[in-house]
């Protein structure tokens, strides 16, 4: 199963047909409606409620395809007009800035559907379909292999690009391939070695292959309650392990083995030390909550005390998993 490459809702981008509108603080913007299709491109959209931090400016321009084809109009747009392009999936591992993000920010979270298939055992989805919400529909299947994902906050894509990872699991361990789309407009099919996989990290990241699909070997064939109760534990130990009741971008720091991030960052003193609206969590250290009200300049400059007191003490330089967008330079005065 492919995401539909239906001829009648390709996106072109001649004739382009653009309207103006109100923001919610009275600022006109500018909605560019691409021909023959439901892609519209907006000007000056807030990002706030894309990322799960609820922080951070406008995008100068934000797209969200619901096919490939509508995708690849996205991207000649851009390239034709020379824009910078980023990619945001569910916003799950990010901090945006307040200042925003120049160019055209694609969100692929509408790029939407799965195929489970019981002859191979393999689970094909789309980038922007929820990693808990497959962990679940393969566990009711009977179908294991996904149980420690059904507390991963994020999209398929994320975690492909990510090597997302819990419970001693990674995607890394069951991917058969990924789909990446590249600047040009090509499509291409990658292995896991072409990827370069390593501790929450690929070759995607940092680059400008955008993920449209994955494939995932599972082993089909056991007793769905017995797996259901297994996804459940896990996402119960996560509810009782980690902050949910607050905003928050997941796990901020890489763990630097043998050390755990959350175990230093505790050690060091700074659970329940705030910046603004940001504190670190005091169920999790590893962890930055929203308390209400906080700037990305106020996560930003939490991330960067923890960093300098880890080191002060442990000599050890934490290195953020959160993907960090837009700019920050002074950002902490």
């Amino acid at each position: 199963m492919t995401i539909s490459q239906t001829a009648g809702n390709v996106c072109t981008v001649s004739s382009l047909n653009t309207k103006k509108q109100q923001t919610a603080n009275s600022v006109e913007s500018e909605v560019i409606y691409l021909p023959n299709t439901d892609c519209a491109i907006k000007s000056q959209a807030s990002l706030s409620a894309f990322t799960s931090y609820r922080v951070g400016g406008e995008a100068q321009l934000y797209v969200s395809p619901r096919n490939i084809e509508a995708l690849q109009a996205s991207l000649k747009y851009a390239k034709e007009r020379d824009l910078k392009v980023t990619t945001l999936g569910a916003g799950s591992n990010l901090l945006v800035s307040d200042r925003g993000i120049s160019g055209l920010v694609i969100a692929t979270r509408h790029l939407r559907f799965s195929n489970f298939d019981p002859q191979t055992g393999q689970l094909t989805v789309a980038a922007g379909e929820s990693i808990p919400s497959l962990a679940l529909a393969a566990a009711e299947l009977g179908w294991e292999g996904l149980e420690w994902a059904v507390g991963i906050p994020g999209t398929a894509g994320g975690a492909v690009v990510m090597n997302a990872g819990a419970h001693n699991s990674c995607i890394a361990d069951m991917l058969v391939s990924a789909e990446v789309l590249s600047p040009d407009g090509t499509l291409e099919t990658l292995t896991p070695e072409q990827l370069g996989y390593g501790y929450r990290t690929s070759l995607l990241q940092g680059g400008d292959r955008i993920v449209t699909q994955a494939t995932l070997q599972l082993a089909p064939g056991a007793d769905p309650a017995k797996v259901v109760a297994i996804t459940k534990e896990h996402k119960k130990h996560r509810l009782s392990t980690q902050p949910y009741n607050f905003p928050s971008c997941g796990s901020v720091f890489r763990n630097p083995k043998p050390y755990s991030a959350g175990w230093l960052i505790e050690q060091t003193g700074l659970k329940g030390y705030q910046i603004g609206g940001a504190q670190v969590a005091l169920l999790h250290a590893n962890f930055i909550v929203n308390r209400g009200g906080a700037k990305a300049s106020d996560i930003f400059c939490l991330i960067r005390h923890i960093q300098h007191q880890v080191q002060e003490r442990w000599s050890i330089n934490l290195e953020p998993e959160v993907k960090m967008l837009g700019e920050f330079q002074g950002a902490c005065g």
